[in-house]
């Protein structure tokens, strides 16, 4: 019995703790969304190349939990990891980049960013 009422305190104050939307100083998970907002609300979701399949950047949804990608080079070693600060919308109504100017692959690639796929967190 002592169970059951510890167990329902605690979804209770878990329902309550995801309920709030305001980030605190002391949230270090609540700045990072914070900041992964502002971070995406004046920057595209892409870079400058498109895949070669569509001829147009590609989005490869990841899940929300995600928050890091790894980027590899050849050559002289550039790999690092960054992060993943779009997130898809329930109600994005396009499907693609905005037009614009994009390169293709290189013949002979030197960075994975050069394939034209991009990262974005998914919206569940």
């Amino acid at each position: 019995m002592i169970h059951r009422i510890i167990l329902a305190v605690g979804l209770v104050t878990a329902s309550i703790a995801a309920s709030q939307t305001s980030a605190t100083a002391g949230d270090p998970y609540g700045m990072a969304q914070v900041w992964s907002h502002n971070f995406s609300m004046n920057r595209p979701w892409h870079g400058n190349y498109y895949n070669q399949m569509y001829g147009q950047p590609l989005a490869l949804i990841v899940p929300p939990t995600a928050h890091m990608r790894q980027t590899y080079s050849w050559g002289v070693s550039q790999n690092l990891m960054y992060p993943i600060h779009h997130q898809f919308g329930r109600s994005a109504n396009s499907p693609g980049a905005a037009r614009g100017r994009f390169y293709g692959t290189p013949k002979w690639p030197s960075h994975t960013d050069q394939f034209g796929t991009y990262y974005v967190r998914g919206p569940w």
